[in-house]
């Protein structure tokens, strides 16, 4: 929990992994650290995400707070059968169909920040890769999916860096405040957004969830409403702007995997799997147990808090040799960085696709992209990522052109 722990807590993940991959910390609090472990209890029905009878325990007077209401409200904090039923209503415009027609979207995109990334790198100077690309990009996209409109997108970082603040599994009160604040900007905004849509319904996921609402409040609640959009946007934009922050300093520090991947853009899955797993972009969730279970050779009473660090167990040696070495050739890769179960990321195949399309266009595009200074780390655990990231872009590659055959030439020999 210390601030050089969160910048850097794999040297710790590799301390407590030395115990088990499963370690009492507490007379009812558990670490996992073992891939196969985290990946059972994410899957497991006796565990579960922590409810209204738990908060109250746990933290009297949080319906006080704008920030955990606005969480807990949401698909990410509930459970069957209430989790189900809000998740079916948003899945409609994450189907596999509905992805790969983004496609074109997000190449058009990424295309248009490298042009600006190249403009106001000219002459050298350095650009913050995470406010240039890292943040404009995934935050276009599920801005677009929303029906947000695009001046509004600027307003949405300092809003959801201060909202995510309520996911850490420590919070001061004066964390706690500026969380609130957050979470309030965002309810304000969604407030009249939802009001708009009523007024002019337009196709976007936001007019599909508040006729959800009006049409039958037992879809989906007023609370509901607003707690989803906003988790639907912050989480849609967060992890992927980390995922790729992490990656670009990763593949910088591999340029012979980043040479690769720029004659190959082909091979774009497997280096995001990759770099999901080696440097995720979230790090732990939490779970509670319902029921007693045994996992990793330790008996689990029910009432459990178990934190499952997923940056952990995608390090687990077990799992992965060489487990600290970035490498894009390793076979079946299923990092945990987007969770398993019912509560797998709803999201991942669009943050998986804006990755695959964004590493191989920069690294065609900018081959002589570097780091120009220090990137700053956000002190945060559970989303991992950076605050800033100068690169220099360098110079644009020469356009690659394929001249014909001369006049009068054979054709190829079958």
């Amino acid at each position: 929990m210390s601030p050089a722990g969160r910048v850097d807590p794999y040297p710790t993940y590799e301390r407590l992994r030395a115990h088990g991959p499963v370690v009492q910390a507490g007379p009812v609090f558990y670490v996992v650290t073992g891939y196969a472990e985290a990946d059972a209890i994410l899957r497991d029905a006796r565990f579960g995400v922590m409810d209204d009878a738990l908060r109250d325990q746990f933290m009297p007077g949080w319906r006080e707070s704008p920030a955990v209401l606005s969480i807990s409200r949401s698909m990410l904090r509930t459970n069957p059968p209430d989790h189900s039923r809000m998740r079916r209503l948003a899945a409609g415009a994450f189907t596999p169909r509905r992805i790969a027609a983004m496609r074109g979207v997000v190449e058009a995109q990424a295309d248009a920040l490298v042009d600006a990334m190249l403009a106001a790198g000219r002459g050298g100077a350095p650009v913050d890769f995470m406010a240039a690309f890292a943040y404009p990009l995934p935050v276009g996209v599920i801005c677009a999916l929303l029906g947000v409109p695009a001046a509004d997108r600027p307003l949405f970082r300092r809003w959801a860096t201060d909202l995510t603040g309520v996911l850490e599994p420590e919070i001061t009160p004066d964390e706690l405040a500026v969380a609130d604040r957050g979470a309030a900007e965002l309810r304000a905004y969604f407030t009249d957004l939802v009001a708009a849509r009523r007024r002019v319904p337009t196709d976007d996921l936001t007019t599909a969830l508040v006729q959800a609402h009006d049409a039958d409040g037992e879809r989906l609640s007023g609370d509901e409403l607003l707690a989803n959009l906003i988790v639907l946007l912050v989480a849609g934009f967060e992890t992927t702007t980390n995922l790729l922050g992490n990656g670009l300093v990763a593949l910088l520090g591999h340029p012979a995997a980043a040479a690769a991947l720029r004659e190959h853009p082909e091979f774009a899955p497997g280096y995001v799997d990759e770099l999901l797993r080696y440097d995720s972009p979230v790090q732990l969730t939490s779970r509670m147990s319902t029921a007693s279970s045994r996992h990793g050779g330790v008996d689990l009473p029910p009432e459990s808090w178990i934190i499952v660090m997923l940056g952990a167990a995608n390090r687990d040696p077990g799992r992965f040799p060489e487990s600290a070495r970035f490498d894009p050739w390793r076979p079946q890769v299923h990092p945990l960085s987007f969770g398993a179960g019912p509560h797998y990321c709803l999201g991942a195949a669009l943050a998986r696709l804006e990755a695959q399309v964004a590493f191989p266009l920069l690294l065609r595009r900018l081959p002589e992209l570097a780091l120009a200074g220090r990137p700053e780390r956000r002190v945060r655990l559970t989303l991992r990522g950076f605050a800033t990231l100068p690169v220099a872009p360098g110079r644009e590659a020469a356009p690659v052109t394929v001249a014909g055959p001369p006049p009068g030439a054979a054709g190829p020999t079958p």
